[in-house]
């Protein structure tokens, strides 16, 4: 599975054929096709496996992990900042990278990949409205604005990662979007 992810991370789901996952993960074609019935189910399930991963698993370590949501946003994007450059994995973040090239005839796999997103953003939104509750956040502040801005950044600092940005570069960008936050 571990290839299969590396392969979606790197050329995205459309880039990605069935003969480079067989020859990758050394299978035939009628093995594949055994276990995951077709290219959308494996990437569904890759998707997955990635979610369990430390790198995918980011997003929810730090929102249950951190006290403040302040400190949790800090964490999410200086982390993604590391394995958005880290040359053991290709550049950026998988459920983005993905999703950047899926044609309308993959229509569901674009779904699934924005549930992924969405699923995401949807922690962030509930994050920030306990920290709202919590008093950590000003009454003026708009959570769900502030998360789709947080998962913004996020999708930026991918796509700059991909493009060959720094880890220092990314950080930066961190480090400018947090100066944002609202007081």
């Amino acid at each position: 599975m571990n290839t299969a992810v590396q392969l979606f991370w790197e050329r995205g789901y459309e880039g990605t054929s069935i003969g480079d996952l067989t020859e990758a993960m050394g299978i035939r074609p009628t093995s594949l096709y055994a276990a995951f019935s077709d290219k959308k189910a494996l990437l569904r399930e890759a998707a997955e496996a990635y979610g369990r991963s430390p790198e995918g698993s980011l997003i929810t370590r730090a929102l249950a992990e951190e006290s403040t949501a302040h400190a949790a946003f800090t964490r999410i994007l200086h982390e993604a900042a590391v394995i958005y450059t880290d040359p053991s994995y290709p550049p950026g973040c998988l459920a983005i990278t993905t999703a950047t090239n899926v044609t309308p005839q993959d229509a569901g796999i674009a779904t699934f990949l924005r549930d992924v997103r969405d699923a995401d953003l949807k922690r962030f939104e509930s994050r920030l409205q306990t920290a709202q509750a919590d008093g950590e956040l000003p009454a003026s502040a708009n959570p769900k604005t502030l998360a789709q801005y947080f998962a913004a950044i996020m999708q930026g600092m991918s796509l700059q990662a991909r493009d060959g940005a720094t880890r220092k570069t990314l950080t930066h960008i961190a480090d400018e979007a947090l100066r944002t936050w609202p007081h």
